[in-house]
């Protein structure tokens, strides 16, 4: 009972940022059942086929809010759901134990990247009426961004938000509303692909209705909390919190006899992320700073 309550809060906070920041709960929610233990194809299919209801109540409320692009959600759907889908057969073909540090290696990296993203990289776009990707660009970021969510638990966010960010085509939120949208779709061939594979028996259904729940009560507050809360400190603190479960994945799987370490490697894990924060904070007040001293001249 105790761990169905912990799914139930991690399912809670990963939606709560994952709606908040366009991406993170497939990329937290698998960390931390692969630090439980769980095989790879087995935590990416719970995790998805726990999205099918998180990410509908979150696009619908997403849609409510007026944080959805809908020309930009018919561009990705398809492409994304034909790359997940690919992405779940592959990844259910693959013994457990032999790609599981792959895996938290590549989620790692997407943590790393977050962090890039979120502390260096990150601007706020301008609102246009034309769609800011064109077909021959938003198809190969649908399947590359479906086929990475799918096998490694979460890529769709991390890949799709920053690559929309960067185009100077639709404001932040609008980013975050309709990544978060065509995520349910993402989800949902994910999921078929790995039933077909794996089979409705492997998922434990328990830890998938926890996830589920706490998701739900997480989509609404998420997509209200997407106009107020400082996404760039936020980035920064999901990044970090990734980087660290992983990196326990990998210490054990490539380092087991080399624990007096541990502590160490953990210790400066910590301290950069710790640093980062800061920056990030810094960064937060000195923008809100110039916004006041902006809206005052006006």
């Amino acid at each position: 009972m105790k761990k169905l309550f912990v799914l139930a809060f991690i399912g809670f906070l990963a939606q709560l940022i994952d709606g908040s920041l366009g991406m993170a709960y497939g990329v937290t929610s698998s960390s931390l059942l692969l630090a439980f233990g769980i095989a790879p194809a087995v935590a990416s299919a719970s995790v998805h086929l726990s999205e099918v209801v998180t990410t509908a109540a979150s696009g619908i409320s997403h849609i409510r809010f007026g944080n959805v692009d809908r020309k930009m959600v018919f561009k990705l759907i398809v492409p994304g759901s034909i790359g997940a889908f690919i992405g779940a057969c592959f990844l259910s073909n693959l013994p457990g134990d032999l790609v599981k540090p792959y895996v938290s290696c590549f989620l790692l990296a997407l943590g790393i990247y977050v962090i890039i993203r979120f502390l260096f990289l990150f601007k706020q776009s301008e609102e246009k009426d034309n769609p800011p990707l064109p077909y021959r660009q938003s198809i190969p970021l649908g399947l590359i961004a479906g086929f990475a969510d799918a096998t490694g638990g979460g890529g769709w966010g991390p890949i799709a938000t920053p690559v929309l960010l960067s185009k100077k085509g639709m404001t932040a939120r609008k980013v975050i509303g309709t990544v978060d949208t065509t995520e349910f779709a993402v989800a949902l061939s994910a999921t078929i692909g790995f039933m077909i594979s794996l089979g409705w028996e492997s998922v434990n259904w328990m830890w998938v209705g926890a996830l589920m729940l706490g998701g739900l009560f997480a989509a609404p507050l998420a997509a209200w909390f997407v106009r107020i809360l400082p996404a760039q400190m936020m980035g920064v603190f999901v990044g970090g919190f990734i980087i660290l479960v992983n990196l326990r994945t990998l210490l054990l799987s490539w380092l087991p006899e080399q624990k007096d370490f541990y502590p160490m490697i953990y210790t400066i894990v910590i301290l950069l992320w710790a640093a980062a924060l800061i920056v990030s904070i810094r960064k937060t007040i000195s923008i809100s700073k110039r916004n006041l001293g902006s809206s005052i001249q006006r």
